[in-house]
């Protein structure tokens, strides 16, 4: 089979597509054959050496968070699904994989996919296993927001902007969208009932806010001071200086300023998945490229700028 590896780390010239043996699941676990793919800031920091406690440094690493596709085999035990059910799901993003979601075939327990919404496609879908979980998580379990909350999301159109917009929205959230102006119209559509432009609007200037969801992960303690009394923050842009001013935070209580890692199971999947049913929440995508251009779609994903996600579709024989 086709699985996108690395054998070293860098940029996207790295990637290379090889033909490795097809997995076979064990107890307790499901083949998927892959469709679709996205490209996740995981993903780019794995490809680019910044997560070796995680990764590793023995190669080849394979390539990939999510994946969406169809149950080829299933191993003892591995209850709840039959060959042929529709899927989504994601990778251990704390394990070491030599291939993962980019592949024409992906192992996983099957305690980490559910089924997927009957009314989207293996593309759509994809874009919304990481993006959905986390802005869910984010809300609900990390800041808590309830109804009536003023909700501002920072990096509001990029994947999990567009998810936490659409999901403050359907929780009762009255949210502020802080993105470039010419989303303004699009972000309003998926929910927002505000729509600032981020390089016109500085951070003392606005709120206070209830809630904030930042995905971008500078200047934390600008924003975080923009927090109402009682108010609660979260980020899931990482780096050295948000690690920082995570860590600074903590003198502040309930003010301080979340984060966590996004691993959703089986659970959580099914709750994305609901509110997609109810429609509640839908598919952003920028662009779908085939697995042959995976290169590219890293580098369109680091350029930044985007509306959604970036999505790798798997087809056969064409690589």
């Amino acid at each position: 089979m086709k699985a996108v590896q690395i054998t070293s780390f860098g940029t996207a010239d790295v990637l290379r597509i090889n033909d490795v043996d097809r997995p076979a699941p064990g107890a307790g676990e499901v083949l998927v054959s892959v469709e679709a793919s996205s490209v996740n800031g995981h993903d780019v920091i794995v490809r680019a050496g910044e997560l070796k406690m995680v990764s590793g440094r023995r190669f080849p690493i394979g390539v990939g968070l999510d994946f969406a596709g169809t149950v080829a085999a299933t191993g003892a035990g591995a209850e709840g699904f039959r060959v042929g059910d529709r899927v989504w799901g994601m990778v251990h993003p704390r394990q070491r994989h030599t291939t993962a979601g980019a592949a024409e075939y992906v192992v996983v327990s099957a305690e980490r996919i559910a089924h997927a919404p009957a009314d989207l496609s293996s593309v759509e879908a994809a874009s919304l296993v990481v993006t959905g979980a986390t802005a869910l998580i984010a809300l609900r379990d990390s800041v808590r927001l309830v109804g009536g909350d003023r909700v501002l999301v920072r990096g509001a159109a990029g994947g999990v902007g567009t998810a936490a917009v659409q999901l403050a929205h359907a929780l009762g959230g009255h949210v502020t969208a802080l993105a470039r102006d010419r989303h303004a119209e699009f972000l309003t559509d998926l929910g927002a009932d505000e729509v600032l432009d981020y390089r016109s609007t500085t951070s003392d200037l606005i709120g206070p806010y209830d809630v904030i969801v930042d995905t971008v992960g500078t200047e934390l303690h600008c924003y975080r001071s923009r927090l109402a009394k009682g108010g609660r923050m979260v980020t899931v842009g990482l780096s050295a200086s948000a690690l920082a001013a995570i860590a600074a935070s903590s003198v502040h209580g309930s003010r301080r300023i979340r984060t966590f890692s996004a691993n959703p199971g089986s659970a959580v999947l099914r709750d994305v998945a609901d509110h997609v049913t109810s429609g509640a929440l839908r598919p952003v995508i920028d662009s779908v490229y085939p697995l042959a251009d995976i290169a590219a779609a890293h580098q369109a994903f680091e350029r930044g700028g985007v509306v959604g996600k970036h999505v790798v579709t798997v087809p056969r024989g064409s690589v």
